[in-house]
C-alpha cells in the first residue's frame, strides 16, 4: 500500500515539474528565457519547448504589428504661430527582443510610454516648420515621413521597428474652432443673402415682364372687343334704322315698350304722370296704344 502511495506521489511530482517546465511558444509571440534574471535564449520559432523551473523564467511577447495611438492630444504651434490639435498613430512591432526587454522590461506600456512621448516630440519640431496650409494639405505626407524617419532613429535602443507613421486628425484648438466656424458661417449667410436677392430681382424682371404681356393682351382684347361691338351696334343701328324708316309708326310704338320698360323695374315701382300725356294713354290702352296697335298691324301687314 505504501508503495502504491509513494509512486502515485512521484507521478504527481512528475506531472507538477512537466507542466511547471514545459511551455508552448505561439507563431505570433517570442519566448525570452531568463536564468537568475539574465537573459538565458530567445526562442522565435513555434512550437514545445523546456525551461528549468524555478531557476528559469519565461517571458512572452508579442511581435506582431501594434498601434500607439496619441494618449493626449495637444496644441502644436506651426510656423506662423497658429495652434493645431493633431491626433496621430505609429505602427511598430519588436524587432530584436533581447534589446526590448532590456530597455523596456516585459510590459509593453513601458515601450509605448517612451516612444509616445518621443512621437510628441517629433511632431511638435516637425510641425514648427511648415503652415497650416502645409499640414492640412500638400505637406502632410512630407511631415509623416521626416518623423517616421527620426523615430527609426531614436527607436532603435528600444528594440523595436518603426512600420508607419499616420497623421489621422488635425483641427485647431476649441478658440479658433468656433472662430472658424462663425466666420464660414458669417460667409455663407453673405453668399445666401447674395443668391436671395438675385432671385428677388429675377422673380420681379419676371413678375413685370409677365404683367407687361397681361396688359398687351388685354388691351388687345379689349379693342378687338370695343371693335367687334362698334361693328356690332352700327349693324343693330343700321338694321333699326331700316326698319323704322320703314313704318314710323312701329318705330313710335317700339321706343313706347322701351320707354315702358326702362320705367318700371319691379312690381313696387310707382310713377305719377299727367293724365293727358300719351304715355298715360297709352299705359290706358287708348290714344297712344290704339296708334301702337295700328301700327304693329300694319308692320306685320306688310311682312
Amino acid at each position: 500500500m505504501n508503495r502504491i502511495f509513494l509512486a502515485i506521489g512521484i507521478v504527481i511530482v512528475a506531472i507538477l515539474v512537466a507542466s511547471s517546465s514545459l511551455f508552448i511558444v505561439d507563431q505570433r509571440q517570442v519566448a525570452v528565457i531568463k536564468t537568475f534574471g539574465e537573459i538565458k535564449s530567445v526562442i522565435t520559432e513555434p512550437g514545445l519547448n523546456f525551461n528549468w523551473p524555478l531557476v528559469q523564467t519565461v517571458s512572452m511577447l508579442d511581435r506582431t504589428i501594434q498601434t500607439l495611438d496619441n494618449p493626449s492630444p495637444s496644441a502644436i504651434f506651426t510656423a506662423e504661430k497658429k495652434s493645431l490639435v493633431i491626433d496621430w498613430l505609429v505602427k511598430w512591432r519588436i524587432n530584436d527582443p533581447r534589446q526590448f526587454v532590456r530597455n523596456n522590461g516585459v510590459e509593453q506600456r513601458n515601450l509605448e510610454n517612451r516612444l509616445g512621448a518621443v512621437s510628441q516630440a517629433a511632431f511638435n519640431e516637425e510641425v514648427t516648420k511648415h503652415t497650416v496650409r502645409g499640414v492640412l494639405s500638400d505637406e502632410r505626407a512630407q511631415i509623416m515621413q521626416n518623423v517616421k524617419t527620426r523615430l527609426e532613429q531614436e527607436s532603435k535602443p528600444f528594440g523595436i521597428e518603426i512600420i508607419d507613421v499616420r497623421i489621422k486628425r488635425v483641427d485647431f484648438v476649441p478658440e479658433v474652432t468656433a472662430s472658424v466656424y462663425n466666420r464660414m458661417i458669417s460667409e455663407r449667410k453673405q453668399v445666401a443673402n447674395q443668391l436671395r436677392s438675385e432671385g428677388e430681382a429675377t422673380k420681379e424682371q419676371i413678375r413685370a415682364d409677365a404683367d407687361k404681356q397681361v396688359s398687351v393682351i388685354v388691351a388687345g382684347a379689349t379693342l378687338e372687343a370695343q371693335k367687334t361691338k362698334g361693328d356690332a351696334d352700327a349693324q343693330a343701328t343700321q338694321i333699326y334704322g331700316e326698319a323704322f324708316g320703314r313704318d314710323p309708326k312701329f318705330a313710335q310704338f317700339y321706343r313706347n315698350l322701351e320707354a315702358y320698360r326702362a320705367s318700371f323695374h319691379s312690381k313696387s315701382d310707382v310713377m305719377v304722370v299727367d293724365t293727358g300725356s300719351d304715355f298715360f294713354k297709352a299705359m290706358r290702352g287708348s290714344g297712344g296704344a290704339g296708334s301702337a296697335d295700328a301700327a304693329a298691324a300694319a308692320a306685320a301687314k306688310k311682312k
